[in-house]
């Protein structure tokens, strides 16, 4: 009779715990495969499914520097080290609400203890609820180098790999605007509680410069700017009269970021025009209504 032994998975060679960032670029720079590693919320399911074997980690759990929030010319700092827990409560609410609604629908509480902001960037998962807020915030990342260098990239452009990360650095800081203005997540699930989004949408009003932004999120790789629709009912709001607006534009702005988002087929070379499949259609029409009840929200 023959046995056989289940296969362990493999073990990472070595395990580094630096104290702080610039201890962290150096543990990379000097073991160039370690893989970087802080809620591992998305590494560990990497490697339990065999996809990833890293022969290194980083551990940056015990980076203080990075787990916090500070001010800055009309701005916070926050540390890639920030757990969606913590930026679930309500003080980090009343700083950047439209992040805390995001960070509080992240999945079930273990993973809300363990994900982070910067793992979410990092790993640019398109159901990350974390990036159409940061989108619409237009949200900045400080990324650590080699010899103490700091470089300031717009997280729109890691997540559309305009710019990417360098060899040997990491995400230290996400710098985002205070704008002490509306700021409305939505998502829609496939099942009720927490889960993966199907679709969301972060919408931020910000008076000052007369703008709606609005970021959709989980239909396509990364999130998605409707710009035209954006201008479009910025311009029809009446920003000195409590921001009002009639009720019809409303619904239109729904359907205009959604067939933006999510646009008809081009037509054929015959000159023929292809019907959406009917779930795509379901899921445009999911995004109107969260961008509808999102503006309505921010509004009101």
């Amino acid at each position: 009779m023959t046995t056989h032994t289940p296969h362990a998975p493999q073990a990472p060679q070595a395990v580094t715990l630096p104290a702080s960032l610039d201890e962290a670029v150096d543990a990379l720079a000097a073991t160039p495969t370690a893989v970087p590693v802080a809620g591992g919320t998305d590494l560990m399911a990497a490697v339990n499914s065999g996809r990833l074997r890293p022969s290194a980690l980083v551990g940056l759990g015990r980076i203080a520097e990075i787990r916090g929030w500070q001010y800055q010319d009309g701005h916070a700092l926050l540390g890639a080290g920030l757990t969606h827990a913590r930026m679930g409560r309500p003080d980090f609410a009343a700083l950047i609400p439209g992040l805390a609604a995001a960070a509080r629908t992240a999945g079930p509480p273990q993973i809300r203890n363990a994900g982070t902001l910067g793992g979410n960037i990092a790993s640019a998962a398109p159901t990350g609820d974390a990036l159409p807020v940061l989108a619409a915030l237009e949200a900045t990342v400080i990324v650590a180098g080699p010899g103490g260098a700091r470089r300031e990239v717009p997280v729109s452009h890691l997540l559309a790999g305009v710019e990417m990360l360098r060899g040997g650095e990491l995400i230290g800081y996400v710098r985002v605007p205070l704008l002490h203005a509306p700021q409305v997540f939505l998502k829609a699930t496939g099942r009720t509680g927490p889960g993966r989004a199907s679709a969301s949408v972060a919408l931020v009003l910000d008076p000052a410069r007369r703008s709606v932004r609005c970021a959709v999120g989980a239909v396509a790789p990364m999130p998605l700017r409707p710009l035209e629709a954006e201008q479009w009912i910025a311009g029809l709001i009446d920003w000195d009269d409590n921001r009002a607006l009639v009720p019809d534009a409303v619904t239109a702005f729904g359907d205009y970021v959604a067939a933006a988002c999510i646009p008809d087929p081009a037509p054929a070379e015959d000159g023929s025009v292809q019907q959406l499949p009917p779930a795509v259609l379901h899921l445009r029409r999911t995004v109107a209504a969260l961008a509808r009840r999102a503006l309505g929200r921010a509004l009101s």
